[in-house]
């Protein structure tokens, strides 16, 4: 017999609180037979599927590994702690929480140092008049080193990489180590930038090395048995319906005559479907819209004839082999 599938979350704090509201606007239950302090669990109604409770950071090991099918975890950790990580995972959903980002900060007395390329200028400088490299602190050390070697267009102008430099790999607060000497610039993860500026460190313009946040993530090297892909289908089945349903609105329109006509011109202007069809005679007109081009449509529609337009909010919808699916299925191979 095969195992369950294993969904990995984060074992405590905001990110597990976040974890299990996301998964439960899917329908997607979490339970703990023997209360919280339970490191397994399991969801609802679905008997093949094992949560198992765990840090951040060994979610992405047990990702890694294959030890998790599914996984919640940031994708700062996923880049950081597993290198190769486009061949032994697959991102699947970004979660819309544990928003962060890493960064490159240097002490705001560096006045004239602004970029990357600034900062290249000093660790040369350093290295020629000082014979030391450029000390950076960090937690991010496979991050840093993929960031500071490579040089690219972006932004409409070019970012230099640095090379006399080498990692103080922080084993404390990163934010600290120039104060204290320990550096000269961090690597580090901030969310408002408010404890950097504190500590006397400004992000560089080109400086951001990942906008990161918590994303729903699929181990390939898993064994995906006939059972772990029936599950994963059903999961991943139900959160592509609560997702596209936040991120659209249904409305509803009479026209009598013409309606064809309007449905092609709302297609195409405001990315607005019939999911279904064309309306009969005498039915209303039903499209499913972003929300974003909900009051452009809603005055396209009346301009064209409409009477009275109703919307809604849906709370599931439903589509034939969702996206979401399909990435994981494409990603690990059958069906």
């Amino acid at each position: 017999m095969t195992g369950p599938l294993i969904l990995a979350v984060p074992s405590k704090g905001r990110l597990q609180e976040n974890a299990q509201a996301f998964f439960a606007r899917a329908g997607l239950n979490f339970v703990r037979a023997n209360g919280a302090r339970e490191y397994r669990g399991a969801i609802a109604d679905l008997p093949d599927v094992e949560i198992a409770y765990l840090s951040a950071s060994d979610i992405a090991g047990q990702l890694a590994s294959g030890a998790a099918h599914l996984g919640v975890t940031g994708e700062d950790l996923i880049r950081e702690q597993i290198p190769d990580a486009a061949g032994r995972v697959k991102l699947l959903q970004p979660l819309g929480f544990g928003y962060a980002d890493v960064v490159v900060a240097a002490p705001k007395a560096w006045i004239d140092v602004r970029t990357m390329a600034d900062l290249d200028d000093v660790a040369a400088d350093m290295q020629r008049r000082h014979g030391r490299r450029l000390r950076v602190a960090t937690k991010y050390l496979n991050l840093t080193r993929g960031f500071f070697a490579w040089t690219e267009p972006g932004g409409g102008r070019a970012r230099t990489s640095v090379s006399n430099y080498r990692i103080v790999e922080s084993l404390g607060a990163t934010e600290g180590a120039p104060a204290a000497g320990a550096a000269d610039v961090v690597v580090d993860i901030t969310t408002t930038g408010a404890t950097l500026a504190a500590n006397a460190l400004k992000v560089l313009d080109d400086g951001v090395i990942l906008r990161s946040q918590a994303q729903l993530v699929a181990s390939l090297g898993a064994d995906w048995s006939v059972a772990t892909r029936a599950a994963a289908r059903t999961i991943l089945t139900r959160i592509a319906a609560e997702v596209r349903a936040r991120s659209i609105r249904e409305v509803r329109a009479r026209f009598d005559a013409g309606v064809e006509r309007v449905l092609i011109d709302v297609a195409a202007r405001f990315d607005a479907r019939a999911p279904f069809g064309p309306p009969g005679p005498g039915a209303p007109l039903v499209l499913h819209a972003p929300k974003k081009a909900l009051f452009p449509l809603v005055e396209a529609l009346a301009a064209a004839g409409a009477g009275t337009v109703t919307v809604a909010t849906l709370e599931d919808v439903f589509e034939p082999n969702p996206p979401l699916v399909a990435s994981l299925f494409d990603a690990i191979g059958g069906k």
